[in-house]
């Protein structure tokens, strides 16, 4: 079944205390996500990367987002994101769902 961008707006609440997703958004402790999938990694301006992730050469896309998504470490070792991961497949493909989703 396609996966419910719905659901994947509920999931990705427990991203909101470090992300935004609206369009033209602040950056907070982590970068804007508006329009992420498709993009370099380290590309949103006014965000301070680290070392790690601007060097990392990585393009968001389903397939890295779904393992970034898994465990961020396994995708830029020396991230510093603090997030354990999302273990269920099915959050993690509504989470890129609602991502892909044009921004509010």
């Amino acid at each position: 079944p396609p996966a419910d961008a719905a659901a994947g707006k509920r999931v990705y609440m427990r991203c909101m205390a470090c992300h935004t997703v609206n369009a033209g958004g602040a950056n907070k402790v982590g970068p804007n996500l508006s329009g992420v999938v498709g993009k370099k990694a380290a590309a949103v301006k006014g965000f301070r990367y680290s070392a790690a992730m601007t060097k990392s050469g990585v393009t968001w896309n389903d397939a890295t987002l779904d393992k970034w998504l898994t465990r961020p470490a396994s995708v830029v070792p020396g991230t510093s994101m603090v997030f354990a991961g999302l273990s269920k497949p099915e959050e993690r493909k509504a989470v890129i769902a609602y991502l892909k989703k044009p921004a509010p």
